[in-house]
């Protein structure tokens, strides 16, 4: 977060010429040395009382926003930035914008305000490079790739790029492209983000055993690494170990609360064990993090009818379906919640979507099935 204390300075000249019975001068420069100082609630209390005589004073309030931010307060901040904005588009408070929706973990928004950053100032890399960690958490694979991979000609010395790259080719499921920038990384040396890579890229090939043991030497190496235990919950999970998988996800929600795949996991293990209250927030955590995601909203849906919410449930499975009508596991639910409300014939008619979706997946994948709806 930046402010300018020069800027600042000439606004002490200004509201000199102002000054009456007091000296909102004095309490400007004051400000200003608080905030430097690292003493942020003085610091927020005394731009407050400027703004409140001179609230046009977009840069005192962009420093108030800065303040905000510095100390965790970052709704506030947001509120602060978009009315500097308001008053005098700049891409340095845009950015300041963009960083807080990030902090916060609204990645729409934040990705709004860093494209629009992005087009005022074309040649920066940090706006690049925080664009494309929001489009990493929100899944957004392609776009990450589509945007990374001129920087990373024009600059493949930088790991940050290269690391996110690699990412996102590999859970694109692009794993011999990925390898390519794997061994880029192994370059430097063995190192938790290579691999994190090769344990992912393991993971999407199926070598399970594998994927456990690059993961598990990750964690070894950087336990603080972003994602490491997601990753590794995902792995031992798949390998039939629930209970170390759940050590794994929680561990990586005590680092990073707001893990999207952690949270979906935590979830769906609590619902196995009917703890669907549990569940729920976790689930419920997911949608925020994702918002829209119809995987989550089924899980949502599933919990929230086998806590015996049928009609909730129901109308959102029936919206899910409009947007995605072979979304089988969906068809099984909505048809179980249609017999649960006695309406036979609904629920016959999913039945016969099901087995009718089951057969194609068959055809195409032979063993493929998915459980019929209970009556």
């Amino acid at each position: 977060m930046t402010y300018r204390l020069a800027f600042a300075l000439f606004c002490i000249s200004l509201l000199a010429a102002q000054q009456a019975t007091t000296s909102p001068q004095e309490l400007l420069k004051q400000a200003v040395e608080l905030h430097q100082a690292g003493k942020l609630d003085e610091a927020i209390q005394d731009y407050r009382r400027v703004l409140d005589a001179y609230p046009q004073m977009e840069e005192v309030r962009s420093n108030l926003g800065a303040a905000l931010a510095a100390s965790g307060r970052y709704s506030e901040a947001i509120v602060e930035y978009n009315r500097a904005l308001l008053q005098k588009p700049d891409p340095r408070v845009r950015l300041n914008l963009a960083l807080a929706y990030y902090k916060t973990s609204q990645y729409l928004k934040a990705i709004e305000a860093l494209k629009k950053v992005r087009n005022e100032q074309p040649s920066e890399l940090q706006p690049v490079i925080l664009l494309a960690d929001c489009y990493l958490r929100l899944g957004q694979n392609k776009e990450v790739i589509e945007l990374l991979t001129p920087q990373e000609k024009a600059g493949p010395e930088n790991l940050g790029v290269t690391y996110m790259l690699g990412t996102a080719l590999i859970r694109d499921g692009q794993t011999a492209r990925g390898q390519l920038v794997i061994d880029r990384i192994l370059k430097n040396g063995d190192s938790a983000e290579a691999r994190l890579l090769m344990g992912t890229t393991k993971f999407m090939v199926n070598d399970l055993a594998g994927a456990v043991a690059d993961l598990k030497r990750a964690v070894e190496l950087n336990p603080d690494l972003p994602d490491v235990y997601s990753y590794y919950g995902l792995a031992l999970l798949s390998t039939g170990d629930p209970a170390s998988a759940r050590k794994a996800f929680e561990k990586e929600l005590t680092l990073d609360p707001n893990n999207f795949e952690a949270n979906l996991r935590m979830g769906v293990l609590l619902r196995q064990d009917e703890d669907n209250e549990n569940a729920l927030k976790y689930f419920q955590h997911s949608l925020v993090l994702r918002p829209g995601d119809i995987g989550v909203r089924y899980q949502i849906a599933a919990t929230e009818l086998a806590m015996g919410q049928v009609e909730p449930a129901r109308r959102e499975l029936e919206t899910m379906l409009k947007e995605s009508p072979d979304f089988t596991e969906a068809h099984v639910t909505l048809a179980t919640a249609y017999y649960r409300e006695k309406r036979k014939a609904d629920g016959d008619r999913e039945r016969a979507i099901v087995s009718k979706l089951n057969a194609q997946k068959q055809a195409a994948e032979p063993g493929a099935q998915t459980q019929a709806p209970r009556q």
